[in-house]
């Protein structure tokens, strides 16, 4: 047998976690000298303290971990259970990567603060313009929110237009507008391409006529729009040092994109202004 402290460090524990599996009943010494009240365990008791250190790795709680090894719960059950659990542990990872992404995004827009000045804005009239668009609903106008709700509605809409026989004249054109929320955040995301004629019924898009913008701040965004905040900070400046505010979301004019390769996106951003 082994005391609890050459338990611990076979098992690679700390004596004080041993102690609190004993109290719950999760893993009980082997014997326990009625005298000194001493803790010892066997080495078969190794399996059950790797099972239990395994399980909890995997995000089970020690009710959990307790039902499994005892036999409480049904291999259904279990099996319901680790699905379950691989779930949440899939779309832990997903959300940690794109953090990590945006991370990156924002240290390069740190790195790069400088290279591109308020001389790079174009106040310009916007004439308008007609697309074939499809539109969807993101939780909030933020980078993470937008990318996954508009990255499927291009690929669809161009699938769309190609079987109906529709060829866009002209760029594809992202704009944005408040989901009608009271106090929310939401943002309708449209997603379109330049069109000359409204296409037909068959091609189940939406057409619609964008009006005319007297005045928008503009500026032509190189790389991918995960880090178009580099951009629209250029912008924010330009407004502010020109006496203009803000008047609703910018419009992205996708002149070079490329699913493939978004590092070498060329998009122009406009974004109406109105004098402050």
């Amino acid at each position: 047998m082994f005391t609890i402290g050459d338990f611990a460090r076979l098992g690679r524990v700390s004596v004080r976690m041993l102690r609190h599996y004993d109290s719950i009943g999760l893993l009980r010494p082997a014997s326990v000298d009625p005298h000194t009240g001493y803790r010892y365990y066997t080495a078969d008791q190794l399996r059950r303290l790797n099972r239990v250190i395994a399980l909890k790795e995997l995000g089970f709680t020690l009710a959990q971990v307790q039902a499994i090894l005892d036999d409480v719960l049904d291999v259904a059950e279990l099996r319901g259970m680790l699905r379950l659990r691989r779930s949440q542990l899939e779309a832990q990872v997903a959300a940690d990567t794109a953090r990590l992404a945006g991370i990156g995004a924002r240290l390069r827009m740190i790195e790069t603060e400088g290279r591109m000045t308020t001389e790079d804005v174009v106040l310009k009239q916007l004439p308008p313009v007609r697309l074939a668009e499809l539109s969807a609903t993101a939780r909030s106008y933020q980078t993470p929110d937008i990318s996954p709700v508009i990255q499927p509605l291009y690929p669809e809409l161009v699938r769309r237009l190609a079987a109906a026989g529709v060829q866009p004249s002209g760029p594809g054109i992202a704009w944005y507008a408040p989901a009608g929320e009271a106090d929310g955040e939401a943002v309708v995301v449209h997603a379109g391409v330049t069109v000359a004629a409204g296409p037909g019924p068959a091609a189940d898009v939406a057409v619609v006529d964008l009006p005319a913008v007297a005045a928008a701040a503009t500026i032509v965004h190189r790389g991918p729009m995960d880090e178009v905040e580099r951009s629209m900070e250029v912008l924010a400046r330009w407004i502010e040092e020109h006496g203009y505010r803000a008047d609703g979301f910018a419009r992205e004019v996708y002149l070079d994109y490329c699913p493939d390769a978004p590092e070498n996106g060329v998009t122009e951003l406009q974004l109406p202004v109105r004098p402050a």
